[in-house]
């Protein structure tokens, strides 16, 4: 049976508001830098904290990885039922803002105007920047003090997918198959499906609880490659530089200043694509820049590396005797080719939006889930709605009215109607 919009009471809110609150005060950020598997190892507190609620459950098969994959299965309550469906939040919070010592403001009906935030540099939510918060007037609003981010990705995800899980447990006149829970560390950092232990995922198709504001849904990621630019010079006292100094400080800015500003996140929306230089060191002697490319089309990204490489031997010309390496590697894919061959899995989601009392919105994700490596495994995975906004910075915020449409979203597609 589906779910009614109605299901959801104030006592299942309040205890979704309770255990988000309790996830956001644990520091998971993950680290790009690192080369261990999960990139820190403070991912595995909240790991550890969700086994045991999900054993409290009688969740069965709960394991937890040395990677810090925690999966757990919630049977099948029906005879009729022979499919498993997957549900996925990841773990991890971005390392684009501080992410220790998350102090959850709440702001019960929200009348519309900015949000100033009590701590730190006065951060304000400006409503004429996010003009999704005139949707939520009158909504309990959860924002962090300014210093840190908040957390709600993906910890809303994971909060709304424990809550169902509880909620299909008290409630077993709404039936479903075998529901396997993943939860994944490193997304942030693009490793989140690295080491996924199909054998422990065995599941018919998928969905990630880690998208924005309802309700937009999700079966469209952007592709995604990773760029490092290496630039060695040579360096001399620079009183006595003349033909003999390299500097690399100059060739990097050449580059960068020759990238198309059109092509930036800063200008672009909807489809268009993007390059963006975010983490710059150097020196006179070496220089390293990276950069991650976007593109809705395989082409559009071979098309990027052919500029970017062409810059370099630009560059090079300009700078006699520089060195420069470019490193292009592959992150993740466009799910929307896997996801569209299976109308069952989308079907499904919209039939489970409306059941939640809305009309569902498809849009690409300008950027990607895990929802993109569990496709490129041939698992189709679309993306749910999570009720948050302004992610990767102390600006984010969640509604928690919006949370509990995820909430009834989810349940709708873990269910399977007229299984009696």
């Amino acid at each position: 049976m589906l779910l009614k919009s109605d299901a959801i009471n104030e006592k299942v809110v309040d205890s979704l508001l309770t255990r988000f609150l309790r996830y956001v005060k644990l520091d998971t950020q993950s680290d790009p830098e690192s080369k261990t598997s999960p990139s820190t190892a403070k991912q595995f507190e909240l790991a550890k904290m969700l086994k045991l609620e999900l054993e409290d459950m009688g969740i069965v098969d709960v394991h937890l990885s040395n990677c810090c994959y925690l999966t757990g299965v919630l049977l099948s309550n029906s005879d009729k039922i022979k499919e498993r469906v997957g549900i996925i939040a990841h773990l991890d919070t971005s390392p684009d803002a501080p992410g220790n010592g998350v102090s959850p403001q709440i702001i019960k009906s929200y009348n519309g105007k900015d949000i100033v935030l009590p701590k730190g540099d006065q951060q304000v939510i400006d409503v004429k920047e996010c003009s999704e918060l005139k949707a939520c007037i009158g909504h309990t609003i959860i924002t962090s003090d300014g210093t840190t981010l908040l957390g709600a990705d993906n910890k809303a995800g994971v909060a709304i997918i424990m809550e169902s899980i509880k909620f299909l447990l008290n409630n077993p006149q709404i039936k479903h198959g075998d529901i396997v829970v993943l939860f994944t560390p490193d997304e942030e950092v693009g490793r989140g499906t690295e080491k996924i232990d199909l054998n422990k995922f065995a599941v018919d198709f998928a969905y990630t609880v880690d998208g924005g504001l309802p309700p937009v849904i999700n079966k469209e990621t952007f592709s995604a490659n990773s760029c490092e630019i290496r630039v060695k010079g040579r360096d001399i006292h620079p009183g006595a530089a003349k033909s003999i100094m390299i500097n690399s400080l100059r060739a990097i800015s050449e580059i960068i200043s020759r990238l198309p500003i059109d092509v930036s996140p800063e200008r672009t929306e909807n489809r268009e694509p993007f390059i963006h230089p975010h983490t710059l060191s150097a020196t006179v002697v070496e220089a390293n820049l990276k950069m991650i490319l976007r593109d809705f089309e395989e082409s559009g990204l071979l098309a990027q590396e052919k500029l970017i490489k062409n810059i370099i031997v630009d560059v090079e010309k300009k700078f006699p005797g520089v060195m420069i390496e470019c490193e292009i590697k592959k992150s993740y894919r466009n799910m929307l080719s896997v996801v569209e061959k299976n109308n069952v899995v989308t079907d499904r989601l919209e039939r489970a939006v409306r059941g939640a009392g809305l009309v569902p919105v498809w849009k690409p994700i300008r950027g990607g889930t895990d929802g993109a490596g569990l496709s490129a495994m041939g698992i189709p995975t679309p993306n749910i709605f999570t009720g948050g906004a302004n992610f990767h910075s102390k600006r984010e915020w969640a509604s928690l009215d919006c949370m509990a449409l995820s909430l009834k979203t989810v349940i709708g597609v873990l269910s399977v109607e007229d299984a009696n």
